[in-house]
C-alpha cells in the first residue's frame, strides 16, 4: 500500500508568520535602541574613565550584533518552501539561536575572568556620570526585555536575544548599585561581585539554549511518550503494529513523525478512515505537525517500534 502523507503545512505555517512578524518587528526596533545604549556607554566610559561601562558598551555592542542576527534569521525563516528547501527555512532561527548562545557564552566567560581582575586592581570612576549612563542604559534595556519577553517564550531564536538582553539589563544594574556604591561609600568591589553573578546565570540559561539547538540540528527525537503512542494506536481496530517510527524537530515547534503501521488486510479507503484517526490523534494529543504513515500487511520482519 502506498505511503500517505498528510500535510498540515498550511495551518503550521500560518501560525509560525504571526508570531515571526510580530517578533521581526520588536526585534528589529530592539536592536536600534541597543545599539543606542552602546553609544551612550562608550561616550559614559571615556568621558568617566569608566571600565565597567565601556566593558558594557562592548558586552552591548555584541549583543546588537547578536540581536541584529536573530532579525534576519527571522526574516529568511519566513521565507517559503522550494525545490531546494523543501522543509523550508525554519532552521535559520536555530542556527541564529546556537551562534549567539556560543557568543554569549564565550562574553560571560571573558566577563568573570575581568571581574577577578577587577577584585585584584579595582579602578577608579567618575561614580555622578556612571549613575547617569547606567540609568539610560537600565530603562533602555527594560523597554527591550518588556518587548520581547512574552516571544521569547515561543521561539529559540528570540529567547536567545532575550537572554542577551537580559544580562545587559542586569549588567545596568549592576553597573548603577556600582555607581551609588562609589559615590556613596567608595565601594569599589560590588561591581565585579555583581559582574560575577550575571554571567553565572547567563551561562545556565544559555547552556540550556545551546543544548536543544543541538539536539534540534543533530536531528534527535522530539520529546514524545513513545510508549504511550504505541498503546493508544495500537488499541485502533484493525490496526496491529506500529513500528520503525521516526521523529524530528525543524524548530522548537514544529514536530515531524514517520512510521510503519502494521494493519489487517483492507480496501484502501479503509485504510484512509484508520490514517486519520492515527493522524487526528497524535495532533491533538502529542502536537504534531507533519505527519507521514506508510501501511502495511505483514511485511516488516522487525516490528520494534523503532528501528536500530
Amino acid at each position: 500500500m502506498p505511503e500517505h502523507n498528510h500535510d498540515h503545512n498550511h495551518a503550521e505555517a500560518g501560525h509560525s508568520h504571526d508570531i515571526s512578524s510580530l517578533s521581526g518587528k520588536k526585534i528589529f526596533w530592539v536592536t536600534l535602541l541597543n545599539a543606542t545604549i552602546t553609544v551612550a556607554e562608550i561616550v559614559g566610559g571615556i568621558f568617566s574613565g569608566s571600565l565597567a561601562l565601556l566593558s558594557d558598551a562592548v558586552h552591548n555592542l555584541s549583543d546588537t550584533a547578536a540581536i541584529a542576527l536573530s532579525y534576519f534569521a527571522n526574516r529568511i525563516a519566513q521565507k517559503p518552501k522550494d525545490a531546494k528547501r523543501t522543509y523550508g527555512y525554519k532552521r535559520a532561527e536555530i542556527l541564529s539561536a546556537l551562534i549567539n548562545s556560543i557568543v554569549l557564552l564565550a562574553i560571560s566567560i571573558v566577563l568573570i575572568f575581568e571581574a577577578f581582575k577587577r577584585f585584584m586592581s579595582p579602578e577608579s570612576i567618575n561614580g555622578t556620570l556612571m549613575i547617569v549612563v547606567a540609568s539610560i542604559g537600565l530603562i533602555s534595556n527594560f523597554v527591550s526585555v518588556f518587548l520581547l519577553e512574552k516571544d521569547s517564550r515561543e521561539n529559540l531564536n528570540i529567547k536567545s536575544s532575550y537572554l542577551h538582553l537580559i544580562s545587559d539589563t542586569v549588567s545596568s544594574i549592576g553597573v548603577l548599585v556600582g555607581g551609588v556604591a562609589i559615590k556613596l561609600w567608595d565601594i569599589v568591589w560590588i561591581d565585579p561581585l555583581v559582574t560575577v553573578l550575571i554571567s553565572l546565570y547567563i551561562l545556565k540559561e544559555t547552556w540550556q539554549v545551546i543544548r536543544t539547538t543541538v539536539d534540534i540540528l543533530m536531528q534527535s527525537s522530539a520529546t514524545l511518550d513513545y510508549n504511550g503512542i504505541k498503546n493508544d494506536i495500537e488499541k485502533i481496530d484493525r490496526v496491529k503494529n506500529i513500528h520503525h517510527v521516526h521523529s524530528w524537530m525543524i524548530n522548537e515547534k514544529t514536530i515531524y513523525f514517520e512510521a510503519h503501521i502494521d494493519m489487517e488486510d483492507m480496501p484502501l479507503s479503509e485504510a484512509e478512515k484508520i490514517y486519520d484517526t492515527i493522524e487526528h490523534f497524535l495532533k491533538e494529543h502529542y502536537g504534531i505537525s507533519h505527519i507521514t504513515l506508510q501501511a502495511e500487511v505483514d511485511k516488516c520482519s522487525d516490528k520494534n517500534i523503532f528501528k536500530i
